[in-house]
This record gives C-alpha cells, sequence and structure tokens, in this order.
C-alpha cells in the first residue's frame, strides 16, 4: 500500500498549489523503520523528517538519497544533535530555541536553514510565535549569526472544518507574501498534514508534512 498511496499523493501534487508553485511532499517517518523510508525514497519521496532527536541520530545514517528535515518539537538541549546535520527544522517556535541553534551553528561554522512555527490559530495547546508579532519574530530570528528563516510553518486546529483551514491558510500565505516582499529570502510555507494536506495546498501551502496518509497508521506507545 506504501507505493500506491505515495503514488497517489505525488499524483495530485505534480500541478503545484493554487499559485502555481511546486509543492514539497515531506514524508512524516516517526516510528517507520529505515527499509521502509528507503523504499519511499525510491519511489518519488524526495524529503523525510523526523519527530524525535532519538529517531533522527538513529535513522538518518541508514537513509539513502532524501533530504532530511526535522518537524517536532525541540528541546535546547538536544539542538546539537541536529545543527549542521539536518536540512531544515520546521519547529522553532521560541526566540530562545533560535538563539540555542545560532550558538550551535557558530561553533560548527554552518549556517542553519529553519521555519519559524506561527500558532496562527492562537490555540494554547499549539507551540509557536503569535501571529501578531509574526513579523518581528522572523525579523529577530533571522538575524541571528549562523541562522537562515527558510520559511514559516504551522498546524492547524484538530477539527477544524475546511473554512476555517481555508482562513488560516489565507492569514499565512499573507504573512509569507509580505515578508517576500520585504526581502526575506523564503522558499517553504509549510502547512498541512495527512487529515488536511489537499486543502492546505489548495489554499497556498507549497510544502506538506505526510506521515500515516503514506506509511499508515502508527501505534503510539508514548506516556
Amino acid at each position: 500500500m506504501l507505493i500506491e498511496n505515495l503514488k497517489e499523493i505525488l499524483s495530485k501534487l505534480k500541478n503545484g498549489n493554487c499559485f502555481g508553485e511546486e509543492v514539497l511532499l515531506v514524508g512524516a517517518t516517526k516510528m517507520v523503520d529505515a527499509d521502509t523510508i528507503n523504499l519511499a525514497v525510491q519511489n518519488g519521496l524526495k524529503a523525510v523528517a523526523e519527530n524525535k532527536v532519538q529517531e533522527f541520530r538513529e535513522k538518518t545514517p541508514l537513509i539513502n538519497g532524501a533530504s532530511i528535515h526535522f518537524i517536532g518539537h525541540l528541546q535546547t538541549n538536544k539542538v546539537k544533535y541536529l545543527v549542521g546535520k539536518v536540512e531544515l527544522i520546521h519547529s522553532i517556535d521560541s526566540f530562545r530555541l533560535a538563539e540555542e541553534v545560532s550558538k550551535e551553528a557558530q561553533k560548527k561554522s554552518v549556517r542553519q536553514n529553519v521555519l519559524v512555527q506561527i500558532n496562527v490559530s492562537g490555540e494554547t495547546s499549539k507551540g509557536g510565535f503569535d501571529f501578531e508579532n509574526a513579523k518581528q519574530a522572523v525579523r529577530d530570528v533571522d538575524n541571528l549569526p549562523g541562522v537562515h528563516v527558510s520559511g514559516l510553518m504551522t498546524m492547524f486546529p484538530a477539527l477544524a472544518n475546511e473554512n476555517e483551514i481555508a482562513c488560516l491558510c489565507g492569514k499565512m500565505r499573507n504573512l509569507y507574501d509580505q515578508l517576500k516582499k520585504d526581502g526575506f529570502d523564503m522558499r517553504y510555507l509549510s502547512m498541512g498534514m495527512s487529515k488536511d494536506w489537499e486543502i492546505a495546498v489548495r489554499y497556498g501551502s507549497n510544502t506538506v508534512r505526510i506521515g500515516s496518509a503514506i506509511f499508515g497508521k502508527r501505534i503510539y506507545n508514548e506516556v
């Protein structure tokens, strides 16, 4: 089923988003073994992403031919394991975390590409910078040495309907376009996961993070 799932999603993405932009499919590979990930890569998946640093460290050396991203909540004490080893960190949700990435990037003499996470829905359960302060947050993070803001990321409420998602996408897309007009060198607007990626692409996302719709449902035994 994996190959069929992947081919179907890639086919739907081949014409890009509503702006004619290419859409990057990022496979969310939490609890997926390396052999399965490599099979997906062999069948057209160009980017994969982990949620947990431990899984990233265990599996990344075994993955061949894919761009490696990190999409989970990142603790400051785990930053050292990712900087310089991951192409893109999607989840910069605080200035303190960005500062830690900057410190580690300077130590390693690298420039780390990151996405600034925006809490566009305003949910207290969601991480990220407040939407009202998003422009300043992007400026502050991008000014840090060793850090390059490559775009924005957000998550939608779990029970949001299409109209609500469309509204949130519109706010994020407007912000993304304004920042680009202001001179920020951004490529990624990361919105949409397995349940809502098609809506997100329809309303301007150019990067989607998809796990179960490719790899099937996984059972999480987290305490």
